[in-house]
Order: structure tokens, then C-alpha cells, then sequence
């Protein structure tokens, strides 16, 4: 069976961190629906972690409930990770939670990224904060990254949906593979020369 973990760090109720999470959740069901793969899909809010992800730092040992979800993230054929932007960057309780991480939990996993925020000016959040941060963890980030700005939920939500979708494929392709992934450039090269010959 393939087991996927999402998390989503958005700090209120109800978050479009939430909402950007469940729709690529529903994409990714969709997707392995359409191919016959059974699955297991769980969510996990990052808000509700806050005092064992504090604690943890603090004392190097996670409560059981934090244990459980770091079990089931490592455990996971793919992960969606889904952060709110900060500060041009991922918020500081998504931070903390892959502080918390094993730093091999990720290694070889299949992993979607994606951010939402108030303007389409803080797209980059995904290639200049994400994308490095699962890469030094890894992982596999697939190609398409997605980005929800205030505007993506009205007039703009067909683009969003289209980038949604594509997301989901890549995922699902990763976690099946059907598709090589594409060269990560972030992807710890041993040298300049490596990295211009990828």
C-alpha cells in the first residue's frame, strides 16, 4: 500500500495553508484512484505540534504524539509539505518541525512543495527556500512546485488548479516510478565541473 504524509504548518483557522493542502491531498487521491494504487493518506497540522516541536528542541526528545508523526513522515512513499510565507521564506514552525527530523528521513523520498502567500511576489519562496531545504534533506522535490497567492483562489484559481494537477502526476509518478526525476540542481554535486555536467 502507498503511504503518503502531508504537512501543512498554516497558523490559523480556517488557513489557505490548509485549503492549498487539501486540494493537492485531493489530486494526489485522484491520481492514484485513476491507476488502481491503494493508499493511505494522512494530514498533519504543524499548529497542533507547536509545544512538542518547542519541547523537542529544548529537551532532544519528542512527545509521543510528535514521535508518531515524525514515524509516519519517515515511513511515507511521498510527502506534501505546504507552508505559509514568511519573511520571504518558510515559517518558523515548518523549520522547526524538519529541524526535528531525522536529516535521512528524506533521503530518496518523493516530496511536493508548495507555499501560499498574500502576493504572487513571494512565488521564489519555492525555489530559493523550499526547494534547497529538501534538497540538503535529500529528497526528491518534484519539478512543479505550487504557489497560491490571495489572487490564485478567485480569478486565478484555473492556473492554480492546472499547477495542482501537474504537481500530483509528478508526485505520483516519483512514488510509482514511471518517470526518471528531473536533475535536481540543488542536489549536492562533488564539485563545479559535476554540477555543469548534470
Amino acid at each position: 500500500m502507498t503511504s503518503i504524509a502531508v504537512v501543512t504548518a498554516g497558523l490559523t483557522t480556517p488557513s489557505s495553508t490548509r485549503l492549498l493542502a487539501d486540494r493537492l491531498s485531493a489530486a494526489v487521491r485522484d491520481q492514484l484512484d485513476g491507476r488502481g494504487t491503494e493508499y493511505k493518506l494522512e494530514v498533519f497540522e504543524l499548529r497542533d505540534l507547536a509545544h512538542d516541536l518547542t519541547n523537542n528542541l529544548l529537551t532532544g526528545f519528542p512527545s509521543a504524539s510528535l514521535g508518531k508523526v515524525l514515524e509516519t513522515v519517515t515511513a511515507a512513499d511521498g510527502l506534501i509539505a505546504v507552508t505559509p510565507t514568511f519573511s520571504a521564506s518558510y515559517n518558523g514552525l515548518f523549520k522547526m518541525f524538519f529541524d526535528v527530523l531525522d536529516d535521512q528521513a528524506l533521503a530518496g523520498k518523493p516530496v511536493l512543495i508548495a507555499a501560499t502567500g498574500g502576493t504572487e511576489r513571494h512565488s521564489l519562496v519555492l525555489d530559493y527556500a523550499l526547494r534547497p531545504l529538501f534538497s540538503y534533506l535529500k529528497a526528491i522535490v518534484v519539478p512543479t512546485g505550487v504557489y497560491a497567492a490571495s489572487s490564485d483562489w478567485g480569478v486565478g484559481a484555473t492556473k492554480l488548479h492546472a499547477r495542482i494537477e501537474r504537481a500530483a502526476t509528478e508526485l505520483v509518478d516519483a512514488m510509482s516510478n514511471e518517470r526518471v526525476a528531473a536533475v535536481d540542481p540543488y542536489a549536492n554535486p562533488t564539485s563545479f565541473e559535476d554540477l555543469l555536467n548534470s
